[in-house]
């Protein structure tokens, strides 16, 4: 089984937490994304609001996305944790996911949590897609 890391330079390094910002299983030509949050690359979030933490965990995305030889279009499934009640913030998150994917219209499961990898994180996105190349 062929599996490779992804981490991009650009991105916090997950190493010293014993994780990848993702992998591939080049076998399955699935990418399997690990919760990306509003963090700068020394782990300090960006903004306090939760629009803009959703700007940013998928500006993340995107860029493990593209290391990973995928895109937003090819993107499968979505979980997305959320601090607090789910329905609290669906009037913020939601017009953001409509403009990122479009007709992709990935499976999606939101999830309200009592704690994220932070104090200050409002919100994480994990994914699951399909690689363009591998």
């Amino acid at each position: 089984m062929s599996i490779t890391k992804i981490n991009p330079q650009s991105l916090y390094d997950g190493a010293p937490h014993g994780l990848s910002h993702a992998v591939v299983d080049e076998v399955s030509g699935l990418v399997f994304i690990s919760g990306q949050v509003d963090w700068t690359p020394d782990y300090q979030v960006k903004s306090d609001n939760i629009g803009e933490q959703t700007r940013n965990a998928i500006n993340n995305l995107k860029k493990v996305l593209a290391e990973a030889g995928s895109d937003i279009s090819h993107v499968l499934q979505l979980r997305v944790y959320v601090r607090g009640e789910l329905d609290d913030h669906m009037e913020k998150i939601i017009p953001i996911m409509v403009e990122t994917f479009g007709t992709t219209r990935p499976a999606v499961t939101g999830v309200g949590v009592s704690s994220l990898a932070s104090p200050d994180t409002l919100l994480e996105i994990e994914a699951v897609a399909r690689v363009i190349r591998v």
